[in-house]
């Protein structure tokens, strides 16, 4: 067989597969098989908490419909949001996973390419050792951005109107209107739309860079003296001397 080049690459080929295998199978189960895996309460956090009470706000029938009345004060009322956050977080990921919102969006930043300026922190192992995502969520392409650090970069009511309508926010967008999970208009999310915002905010809520925005950058035009005429050109276009 190795008189063969055929047979040398057969032989090379097998040799790489393994190694692939161990390397990215092997090796990281030997690494990580003593972390716990956390539960979708152990993933309740500050960031997620502030989102899950800014969509009661936001859409305070629509929240009241799917989770109930929030409860006034005290210890009732943490355990209470905490719990439907947690819930809301697993039907949140059944509708990403169900509509296939993976086959166009990636939850993992490469280290190559710059894509930590685009899109964040480079992805670490133990962001995946949870059960929101089994299976992980890597995807398969990028037809729409990397959605691993989306939390924070937008508002409730935004990611309402792009789930009912996305062409009325981005012109030419090739994503698909998802009107089921809302009664008709986009201000009146059912609990699977509310859900489904509720996960999208959550991803990267855990990083200290959370919420993730876009670098900005001054315009002059914000700058009161900017859109503010000269006394002298005030005078003139009047039709006197300056």
């Amino acid at each position: 067989m190795l008189e063969k080049r055929s047979g040398v690459f057969f032989i090379a080929g097998l040799f790489f597969f393994g190694l692939a295998f161990v390397s990215q199978a092997v090796v990281p189960i030997l690494m990580y098989r003593d972390q716990p895996e956390k539960t979708a309460e152990q993933l309740v956090n500050p960031n997620v908490r502030f989102q899950m009470e800014d969509l009661a706000k936001r859409f305070p029938e629509s929240f009241k419909e799917a989770f109930g009345d929030i409860p006034a004060v005290g210890p009732e009322r943490e355990a209470w949001l905490n719990q439907r956050c947690a819930d809301a977080l697993r039907i949140g990921r059944k509708a990403y996973t169900g509509e296939a919102c993976w086959h166009c969006h990636s939850q993992f930043v490469r280290p190559v390419s710059n894509e930590d300026r685009r899109w964040g922190p480079v992805a670490k192992a133990e962001e995946y050792q949870n059960e929101l995502q089994r299976p992980v969520m890597f995807g398969t392409r990028r037809v729409g951005p990397d959605l691993s650090r989306e939390g924070g970069r937008r508002s409730n009511d935004w990611h309402a109107v792009h789930l009912f309508k996305p062409n009325s926010l981005i012109s030419g967008s090739p994503m698909p209107a998802y009107p089921w999970y809302f009664e008709g208009s986009p201000d009146k999310p059912n609990k699977r739309g509310l859900s489904l915002i509720l996960y999208v905010q959550w991803l990267g809520s855990w990083l200290e860079s959370y919420p993730y925005y876009e670098d900005y950058k001054a315009s002059p035009l914000r700058s009161p003296d900017a859109r503010r005429p000269s006394p002298a050109i005030a005078v003139t276009s009047e039709g006197g001397k300056p």
